[in-house]
């Protein structure tokens, strides 16, 4: 590989320009775009946050009926009970999307390593066969 100095002249940006830069829409698009790819290539701890969020949510929402259910008997707040309910399944369900990414991501690496070795493997009996120097 070749390798060469290129100079490059630094100057002031010309007076009465406005930079295209724009701090906050870059910096969501950035965010944005680190957070892509956790979740494709990280699926397991980034669908098991979202799912502690979510459980946590639930345990904030779920703990004062608890205690009210235990000091009265009653439960006043059913929709609150339902709400919390609901979190809760749907942080076990974004738990189980991860797993299940996770698995499908783990399946597709090893059949792409078995694929690349079939061919090296192949491209070296096609090399030896070649060759003259078969044995078997």
């Amino acid at each position: 590989m070749s390798v060469s100095s290129v100079p490059v002249r630094y100057r002031d940006r010309p007076k009465g320009s406005e930079s295209k830069l724009r701090t906050v829409h870059d910096g969501v698009r950035v965010l944005k775009t680190i957070g892509t790819l956790v979740k494709d290539y990280r699926p397991l701890p980034f669908f098991s946050l979202i799912s502690a969020v979510l459980l946590l949510v639930s345990v904030i929402l779920f703990l004062p009926i608890a205690a009210e259910f235990k000091a009265t008997g009653l439960v006043p707040r059913f929709p609150t009970l339902i709400v919390s309910g609901f979190i809760a399944i749907a942080a076990i369900q974004v738990f189980g999307v991860g797993l299940t990414l996770d698995t499908q991501g783990k399946k597709s690496r090893q059949s792409f390593e078995i694929q690349m070795n079939l061919l090296t493997m192949m491209d070296h009996e096609d090399y030896v066969s070649k060759d003259g120097h078969n044995d078997g």
